[in-house]
């Protein structure tokens, strides 16, 4: 890392102003990134509220097409925020806020899910979240009558999504659902709860509940009879998505047929190493061996927990002694079990001064009590070390090169996810999986992945199915998961939903790290006998995180 803090330019100024800007507009984003000063309450979710954003955007992009670059950090600063608010404006004219709700990240889950990163051990902690509990109706208001207005435009979302998402509130709101058992349990870390406090809580608590159930309500009686029974949304914006979640503009019909050949090159790979683990047998009988040894598996979620923490703690320490620069500050990750039963494993970087550290989630599905070590291991190390938390921390880290907007907002999910399928495949080339049993598991991981890519870009697109017996809908999608993932029902079915809802995303993970690997040897090409892996990785991760073209681009100036 540079130890001389770099000047800041107007560019930076620039993109602090806009990190700023959103903190207020959107101060759930402001918790995410530490930022405490609109803690207790939300941005405005109705149409005016969107336009205003709109607003926002359109002054930002003016001040920064304005300004030139003084060095390569500039440049890459204004290429990539310039794209990021351009691509704003494009899904604001396409009214997809109209249309906003899916399983997995939509204001249903935005709103109630930043209650798992406030701090709660003070009575002014627990102040803030009473005063944020009582905004939940207002800001419910406003994103009900978006999608109201949604209707009466005729932009509307997936049936499927709707009903999902009034699923998911309906245990949000039950007497021992999120809201009850959040409020229900609170304490201070010292101290007793004062009976005024107690009280706020309670009421906010049932406020929130009371503005749930009538979002909840809206859904099942207005929303769902007027949404549609199509779950793909069409080459045009899927397109427009697909850059979004990558940062970088690919041929969608190259991609789909690449990941038709890396899902049958995943296949293999999974043969061959299920004939190592027990010879003769297929993947299917390789699986049922190793899900019957009692030595690969964990009961419950709390040693589930500790395996997570004990592993990542590990793989820290042994890293950061050899292949990585690993500042103190990032070695701390906290691995978590969700207050959730929603399916996700997902990880939420540290606050700007590593006071909440990073921390990976597992939102166990209910039901599920047992646990595969094989097939897990892979992805602690794609949550944590080397993945997402080297990757996202080390950018918050590098404060002295880089602005706010850079360390703690920028990048795309092709660019971290990719990047944390590229650790994968490092740690295997490290020596960490060479247990064939874990390697098995981390190609399951490779190869569902590699089936979002085709599933997501066929159903999205309207692609015929493998078959040739039409074109592709959610049922078939979900007969295509089952086949190509060992994993739980009810995970599956989450997922496909998952992607159904959220168009572009789930590819971004594949495509990505193809993307990371064709830098990495390009960049090698380049450098030839000078090449240095290390310095590869240094020189990739400073750069905090940027659209996949940019990162080719700066890596390969």
């Amino acid at each position: 890392m540079t130890l001389t803090p770099r000047t800041p330019t107007p560019i930076d100024a620039v993109a602090e102003e806009w990190v700023d800007t959103l903190s207020i507009l959107n101060p759930t984003l402001g918790t995410y990134i530490g930022r405490d000063e609109a803690d207790d309450r939300y941005g405005d979710l109705s149409p005016a509220g969107h336009d205003d954003y709109a607003a926002e955007v359109r002054k930002t992009r003016v001040a920064l097409a304005a300004l030139t670059p003084t060095d390569a950090i500039d440049e890459v600063t204004k290429t990539d925020l310039l794209s990021e608010l351009d691509l704003e404006l494009e899904f604001h004219d396409a009214q997809w806020h109209l249309r906003d709700i899916n399983v997995i990240a939509s204001a249903a889950q935005d709103i109630r899910q930043v209650y798992d990163l406030m701090p709660t051990a003070t009575a002014g902690d627990w102040e803030t979240i009473a005063k944020r509990l009582s905004a939940v109706p207002e800001t419910l208001r406003g994103y009900t009558q978006t999608l109201q207005e949604g209707i009466a435009r005729g932009v509307v979302p997936a049936r499927r999504q709707v009903t999902e998402v009034a699923a998911q509130i309906a245990r949000y709101t039950a007497a021992d659902g999120f809201f009850a058992e959040f409020t229900g349990s609170a304490a201070l870390a010292d101290g007793e709860m004062p009976a005024s406090l107690a009280k706020d809580l309670t009421q906010g608590s049932d406020a929130a509940r009371a503005a749930y159930e009538e979002l909840r309500t809206f859904l099942s009686e207005e929303l769902a009879p007027a949404a549609s029974d199509i779950d793909a949304v069409g080459r045009d914006l899927y397109a427009l998505h697909s850059r979004r979640f990558l940062g970088a503009v690919i041929d969608l019909d190259e991609t789909y047929e690449w990941g038709r050949e890396e899902l049958a090159r995943m296949v293999a790979e999974q043969t061959a190493i299920a004939n190592e683990i027990l010879p003769g047998a297929t993947v299917e009988e390789a699986v049922a061996h190793l899900e019957a040894d009692p030595a690969h598996k964990l009961y419950g979620t709390d040693e589930l927990q500790r395996w997570m923490q004990e592993t990542s703690d590990r793989a820290i320490a042994e890293l950061g002694a050899t292949h990585f620069e690993i500042p103190e500050e990032i070695r701390s990750l906290e691995c978590m079990i969700a207050p959730t039963q929603e399916g996700g494993i997902y990880y939420t970087g540290p606050t700007d001064d590593f006071s909440r550290p990073g921390r990976m989630w597992w939102s166990v599905p209910e039901g599920v009590t047992e646990f595969d070590t094989w097939r897990e291991l892979t992805t602690v190390y794609h949550e944590g070390v080397p993945g997402h938390h080297l990757q996202i921390a080390q950018a918050v880290y590098n404060r002295a090169e880089l602005n706010s907007w850079r360390r703690l907002l920028a990048g795309t999910s092709g660019h971290a996810e990719g990047w944390a399928l590229y650790a994968e495949r490092l740690m295997q080339q490290l020596g960490y999986l060479d247990d064939p049993a874990d390697r098995l598991g981390m190609l399951d991981g490779q190869r569902m992945r590699a089936a979002r890519v085709v599933l997501d870009i066929s159903v999205h697109l309207g692609k015929e199915r493998l078959d040739g017996q039409g074109i592709w809908d959610a049922d078939y999608a979900l007969d295509f998961m089952r086949q190509n993932v060992n994993m739980s029902d009810e995970f599956v079915q989450f997922e496909v939903n998952r992607y159904l809802g959220w168009p572009g995303q789930a590819p971004s993970y594949k495509v990505g790290q193809r993307i990371w690997e064709q830098v990495r040897d390009d960049y090698r090409a380049q450098q030839g006998d000078a090449y240095d892996v290390k310095q590869f990785h240094k020189r990739a991760l400073d750069m905090g995180g940027v659209g996949l073209d940019t990162l080719r681009t700066a890596l390969l100036r």
